[in-house]
């Protein structure tokens, strides 16, 4: 008999994940296996599995090969961080020897003999996704830039180097010379090897 974890979630605390906790029980047991228990998370769907306590047990027992099968009543139920982050998740899973069901997607499956037609796809739609979004990011760049506005770090004013390089003299540690100037210590070791513009 396979072992069966169920995975949930909901967004809010008003939402109720019992009556989907009921039906993928039902659904689980017509399929002859053992549901070891069902995990739910309270939280958006688009926050990461390090912040969600459920999920990322979930994912620490497929390391572990503590179960056979994840059972969730659909994929945006896993998780709505995009293709790219879904795919990550899935073929976690599917390197763990864990398959992966949804209930009410019976297509998004690795359990059926179109597993690796299902993950290509998946594949292909987490690529496209991170060409849009560089896309984006360099639309928005190059609008910037059309705008007048200088993208990165501001100039750091001839002043500001020379304050730096002189608490340096006194013998100033960095911690200190960070501290005097109200910025970080890895920024004060920056306008230390910084030279003025010419």
């Amino acid at each position: 008999m396979k072992k069966c974890l169920i995975y949930g979630r909901c967004s809010t605390r008003e939402q109720e994940s019992e009556n989907q906790v009921a039906q993928l029980r039902q659904y689980a047991g017509r399929q002859d296996w053992q549901v070891l228990e069902a995990v739910v998370d309270v939280c958006s769907g688009g926050t990461d599995a390090a912040q969600r306590p459920g999920l990322d047990r979930v994912l620490g027992m497929a390391r572990r090969r503590e179960f056979d099968i994840l059972l969730f009543w659909s994929l945006d139920r896993l998780t709505r961080e995009g293709s790219r982050k879904t795919i990550q998740y899935l073929a976690m899973l599917d390197d763990a020897g864990v398959d992966w069901h949804s209930f009410s997607e019976p297509y998004i499956s690795s359990l059926g003999i179109f597993k690796d037609a299902i993950i290509a796809i998946l594949g292909a739609l987490a690529r496209q996704e991170k060409v849009r979004i560089s896309e984006r990011t360099m639309a928005g760049l190059e609008r910037t830039r059309r705008n007048g506005t200088r993208l990165g770090r501001p100039r750091t004013s001839p002043a500001r180097l020379v304050e730096a390089r002189e608490y340096r003299e006194q013998g100033l540690s960095l911690v200190e010379i960070g501290q005097r100037m109200g910025v970080s210590r890895a920024r004060a070791c920056q306008l230390l090897k910084q030279r003025p513009a010419a």
